[in-house]
């Protein structure tokens, strides 16, 4: 079986990696957008004021249904259990705005159980904080500082497969932003399926 559509960021080729050149809204230093009242699987709804104790945000779009997604999935919940605790300085949310069947509340529900998710799952209809933060693609990661500024935006780590990735980007960048400073890797590009925007109809 073919996978999805892979972003249509990840047929950019470069030799380097610039700040914002991935992310057609956010740029490396921007300030993040805010969210209010998101449903979450466990029945709370979720504000980004919720993670005002945590000094790093780890912010990631992600669904059910992609097959990417799914591959990072475990990588994610042992993120979490290492970085991640009532007591720590780091918080992780994933966000959802995809709308087929499979994608909704309900099915997020159940997969967070069968997955064992350690940190909120949150569903937005509405795709507008997927499109505010510029995200085009599941699974597609975020890193937040103290001052809720982005320091890294993109992949997880350095492959999609788990066996051959050797560099875990998001780690490095919440060590980086836990310190007051900047990642050495800022961004990287997304792989996955593009996440499934409603399409808008041109007004006569």
């Amino acid at each position: 079986m073919t996978r999805p559509i892979l972003s249509l960021m990840a047929l950019l080729v470069g030799s380097t990696v610039a700040a914002g050149e991935f992310n057609q809204v956010l740029s490396i230093g921007d300030k993040a957008p805010e969210w209010k009242e998101l449903p979450g699987v466990d029945g709370r709804k979720y504000s980004t004021a919720d993670f005002k104790k945590k000094d790093v945000l780890v912010v990631v779009f992600t669904c059910n249904s992609c097959p990417y997604a799914q591959d990072y999935e475990d990588r994610i919940v042992a993120f979490a259990k290492q970085h991640v605790t009532d007591d720590s300085k780091v918080g992780l949310v994933a966000i959802n705005c995809n709308k087929i069947d499979e994608d909704l509340l309900p099915a997020m529900q159940a997969k967070a159980r069968e997955k064992k998710f350690n940190f909120p799952y949150l569903f937005d209809e509405t795709q507008k904080i997927a499109k505010d933060f510029g995200a085009t693609t599941t699974p597609e990661f975020i890193v937040l500082n103290r001052e809720r500024k982005v320091v890294f935006m993109g992949s997880m780590d350095d492959s999609p497969d788990a066996k051959k990735a050797t560099r875990n980007y998001v780690s490095e960048a919440v060590t980086a932003a836990l310190a007051d400073k900047l990642p050495e890797k800022k961004e990287a590009v997304p792989i996955g399926c593009l996440i499934r925007f409603e399409r808008t109809r041109r007004g006569k």
